[in-house]
């Protein structure tokens, strides 16, 4: 298989667990958008509205774990979701959703760092 070839096979495969996870959190009850792509400011994959009014951010990822990078991917996207809408920082939450091989996705692994899972002051 080509090299562009497989570039496409895995991007369908990650819109494919967007929409999984999508459809699979509403089926849940939960308030869920996909996010579109703009680029270098891109803002996510999925939004969930919390019944709070806090936004979480979500970066789906069907792909080896990085965690280091997806982490870095998601802080970044939330702080562009919170700009984009005029939105207090502080009112959205970012978590890496990493699809599990062979599991559903509800053993699929969420990552964040304990400074955010805490809401914990950011170190200096």
């Amino acid at each position: 298989m080509d090299v562009a070839a497989r570039t496409r096979r895995n991007k369908r495969r990650g819109a494919d667990w967007e929409a999984e996870l999508r459809d699979a959190l509403r089926g849940v009850g939960m308030d869920v958008e996909r996010l579109r792509l703009t680029g270098k400011n891109d803002e996510g994959d999925l939004v969930v509205r919390l019944n709070t009014g806090r936004f979480l951010v979500i970066e789906a990822k069907n792909a080896r774990l990085e965690p280091a990078q997806f982490v870095a991917e998601a802080d970044a996207e939330r702080e562009n979701f919170a700009r984009h809408r005029g939105l207090d920082r502080a009112s959205v939450d970012s978590v890496v959703i990493v699809r599990r091989r062979g599991a559903s996705w509800r053993r699929a692994y969420v990552l964040t760092t304990v400074e955010r899972f805490f809401g914990l002051e950011a170190e200096r």
